[in-house]
């Protein structure tokens, strides 16, 4: 092994070079010389070992996987066994162990609120990170199931939160009634995405969606009089218990949380109450997901994804189902995009960015496509884990790409790539190529 190495040596370390190379070119200007405030007017400072680290960075981590793909090139394996740390299961065993890691998740999910560690902050991130399941549950019909590549899927996010923002503002309606029309409205959204791009698939879907939610954003930034353009909309109502108010004094007529169950009033309340509020509705999505793909349309999606030509010849529709598929998704993005906005109390078009896209898109790839517990996986990873370093600031989003770029090496077809079968013949499952 050590002399195979040796030998893959100099052309890992040309490659790694040339890599060192192109990212001194780049970080010289980029992040080598700073512009700075003098007293005299505009100046420039140097940081050569912002430079020197990020070269170091680039030729070690190029070399390292230099020496990985060339080992795995020559010997179809992985450099090192933990590489494959999943084991190939049967696909009953595969079943029982998945299903026994989803109740251990949703136990330690609900019981999270009354741990000892827990505090404002972590229920704060483990919110965040619901709200992102919950929308790569929703994306991961449009791409894990149907395979149709969405890159603006934040549109659907923003309708949903300006929906509920403008109704609950001008008309006084509360968060349990706008929830679904904002759920309603995004479908609607998604049916009037999904019809004009019915012919196209592959990179030139993803390049018209992408627009889509830049549209949806330039909107919201432009329409001043509507959606109060750069400025957002603020004071946005916060859900209550059954109308019980999360408030130490609440307006004369309402009763508050604290007072009717005789306790003591705690800011916490309303944070566990929101906490619950985004668990239910990530649950809720997920039993929808895992019953709609048994069903007769979400067979259908499984085939458009796999041969569009074949789904033809079978008699299925591919305008319905891409419809149905994109309306669907978009649904559940307009609930999310509700809850935020009344956790937020304030939205603007900042929140939407096409950053926000991408990093859904994210989640539903790394955890492996039409994978609901690798959503689960993968968003604990990008979302949980990186908030811990928001300290860190400018290496924050270094750690972020660095991870991202390992597990796509590491697991190219995601965190959990085996996908189960949809349904049973016979008592025996379904090969791939049978599904169609």
């Amino acid at each position: 092994m050590t002399a195979t190495i040796r030998s893959f040596l100099p052309i890992a370390l040309k490659d790694a070079l040339l890599a060192a190379a192109i990212a001194l070119g780049l970080s010289l200007l980029m992040i080598g010389v700073r512009p700075v405030d003098l007293p005299n007017g505009l100046g420039l400072s140097t940081h050569w070992n912002w430079v020197v680290i990020a070269v170091l960075s680039v030729f070690t981590g190029r070399f390292l996987l230099m020496i990985y793909w060339l080992w795995r090139r020559q010997y179809h394996a992985p450099l090192l066994p933990v590489a494959n740390f999943l084991p190939h299961l049967s696909p009953s065993l595969f079943r029982f162990t998945n299903l026994l890691i989803a109740l251990v998740l949703i136990a330690l999910a609900i019981a999270l609120p009354f741990l000892s560690f827990t505090d404002r902050y972590v229920l704060d991130i483990a919110t965040l990170v619901l709200t992102y399941i919950m929308l790569g549950w929703g994306l991961n019909i449009v791409v894990g199931l149907a395979g149709l590549l969405d890159l603006g899927y934040v549109g659907f996010y923003a309708v949903g939160a300006y929906s509920f923002a403008l109704l609950s503002t001008h008309w006084g309606l509360g968060f349990w009634m706008c929830l679904p029309l904002a759920g309603l409205l995004g479908g609607l959204f998604g049916v009037l995405l999904g019809y004009p791009v019915l012919r196209l698939r592959g990179d030139y879907l993803a390049i018209v969606t992408l627009g889509f939610g830049e549209i949806i954003r330039i909107i919201l930034l432009n329409w001043y009089q509507f959606t109060g353009g750069p400025n957002g909309i603020s004071d946005i109502p916060r859900p209550s218990f059954f109308g019980l108010e999360f408030t130490r004094s609440p307006e004369e007529g309402i009763q508050a949380f604290h007072s009717f169950f005789n306790i003591e009033f705690s800011p916490i309340h309303r944070i566990i109450f929101l906490y619950y509020v985004i668990l239910g509705m990530a649950l809720l999505t997920n039993l929808f997901t895992l019953r709609i793909r048994k069903l007769p349309i979400g067979r259908a999606w499984e085939a458009l994804r796999e041969d569009e030509i074949a789904c033809r010849s079978l008699g299925i529709n591919p305008t319905n189902t891409k419809l149905t598929a994109f309306g669907i998704g978009a649904m559940f993005g307009g609930f999310a995009g509700a809850f935020f906005a009344t956790r937020q109390g304030f939205i603007s078009p900042e929140s939407f960015s096409f950053i926000e896209s991408a990093l859904i898109l994210a989640i539903v790839v790394l955890g492996g496509m039409g994978r609901q517990m690798g959503v689960v996986f993968a968003a604990i990873l990008l979302i949980g884990v990186t908030e811990f370093f928001r300290e860190l600031q400018e290496y924050r989003m270094l750690a972020f790409g660095g991870g991202m770029v390992l597990i796509m090496v590491w697991r190219p077809r995601g965190l959990l790539s085996h996908r189960d079968p949809t349904i049973l013949l016979q008592g025996r499952e379904i090969p791939a190529i049978e599904k169609g």
